[in-house]
């Protein structure tokens, strides 16, 4: 099958060696083909330079036109968006700025209220000891008479008893109370 393949392109070559080929050499270098030549190069070059300059050229100017705009309208979105971004961060950041002092300002107020209920009720605990501590002193001082009154009746009592059992007379009591309460008051002068 080789041998096939390569006879028939000898022939094929030989073939067009003598269909194309000239006997006076290559038609190019001939003068007399010059003015044909020139003419379809010049017609040919028009036809593509148009074709060229009239077809592809406004598409790729186009297209090149497209994308430049295309990028500058992408770095100028890609600037507002940043823009956006830093102004969002500035407003981001005094918002946190102002919730720190907003805490700040109700935690101070909340320890101001606190102090000032903790104050109040500190005076009003202070002022109802000193209400019931008075109560008291008042209660002692009366339980202080009322004992002394009971004292001064019994010591009365006990000393017309003493009297009647040592003299075995009857005394008056109001002589003998009158003696036991100088002598109370006396003595009790001396320790209030």
């Amino acid at each position: 099958m080789k041998s096939f393949y390569f006879a028939f392109c000898i022939a094929l070559t030989v073939y067009a060696t003598q269909s194309f080929g000239a006997e006076a050499g290559m038609p190019q270098l001939n003068p007399e083909f010059w003015a044909a030549q020139i003419f379809w190069l010049l017609l040919i070059f028009s036809i593509l330079y148009i074709v060229i300059w009239k077809i592809f050229l406004p598409k790729i100017t186009d297209s090149i036109e497209n994308r430049k705009s295309k990028v500058v309208n992408d770095l100028n979105e890609a600037n507002k968006l940043k823009e956006t971004a830093e102004n969002k961060l500035k407003e981001y950041n005094l918002i946190i700025e102002q919730s720190k002092k907003d805490a700040k300002k109700i935690f101070q107020d909340s320890k101001k209220e606190l102090d000032q209920n903790i104050e109040k009720k500190r005076s009003k605990f202070n002022e109802e000891i000193e209400k019931e501590i008075e109560i008291v002193e008042k209660e002692i001082i009366k339980l202080k008479h009322s004992s002394l009154e009971s004292v001064s009746k019994i010591a009365t009592e006990t000393s017309v008893e003493l009297i009647k059992q040592i003299i075995d007379t009857e005394v008056n009591n109001s002589n003998v109370s009158a003696i036991v309460n100088e002598v109370s008051k006396k003595k009790l002068g001396n320790t209030i």
